[in-house]
């Protein structure tokens, strides 16, 4: 192969046609342009979007007010009546909320134990209790917000609440499940770290100790200076 048989592949180019070089060449005259009329004229290329002189398109549909809030948190909802008939059931108060059987009291409804009944989707978003619905037993109830209306229901039927705090992140950023019900929220109301306080205390006892020890491993007198022989 040589040079001058260099050549592009069949079909990846094509020629440039020539208008307007007389009737003979077949593109003469008008040029391949039809008639008289816009598109026959320099510049008279139509946008795709335009319809003909109605109306188009992009002002016939309303527009799009205001924003989405970003930050705005989505809630887990749950109705109390909803409740109320699955603690009839059987289906809820019959286990604590570590799994295990009840103990006297009121029992506990969080919203693992609303995931294992199917009254919530997910434990990535922060659970709110509504007030649709009525409820005769008496409840401890932990969520992460109450309308005033739920609230009123718990209390009247002999039960209580606890508020827990709702995350001020995105929810789409909230990670796994496990760290919004666990780090992301605070702890049940009353609750303390006994283990981690002792050991809080614990340290403060060695650090005062520790005070002293490096002047009787220096070698100090134990005696002052002027007492003895």
């Amino acid at each position: 192969m040589k040079l001058h048989d260099l050549r592009p592949a069949e079909g990846s180019r094509t020629a440039r046609t020539r208008v307007g070089r007389g009737i003979a060449a077949g593109k003469g005259k008008t040029a391949g342009r039809g008639t008289k009329g816009q598109k026959a004229r320099a510049g008279g290329s139509i946008p795709p979007w335009f319809e003909g002189g109605q109306t188009p398109l992009h002002m016939r549909i309303p527009k799009l007010r205001g924003f989405k809030n970003r930050f705005k948190i989505q809630f887990e909802v749950v109705n109390l009546g909803d409740i109320a008939r699955l603690v009839a059931a059987g289906r809820l108060g019959a286990r604590d909320a570590h799994g295990g059987k009840a103990s006297k009291g009121p029992p506990t409804i969080n919203q693992e134990l609303l995931k294992d009944a199917g009254l919530v989707r997910t434990l990535n978003k922060p659970l709110k209790i509504l007030g649709g619905g009525e409820l005769s037993t008496a409840l401890f109830v932990v969520a992460d917000a109450f309308t005033g209306s739920a609230r009123e229901k718990i209390e009247a039927a002999g039960g209580s609440v606890n508020v827990l705090e709702v995350p001020t992140q995105p929810t789409r950023a909230l990670g796994t499940g496990k760290a919004v019900a666990g780090a992301a929220r605070s702890a049940p109301a009353g609750a303390t770290d006994a283990p981690a306080e002792a050991e809080a205390n614990a340290d403060d006892d060695t650090a005062g100790a520790a005070v002293d020890e490096p002047d009787r491993r220096a070698g100090a007198p134990d005696a002052t200076p002027g007492d003895g022989a």
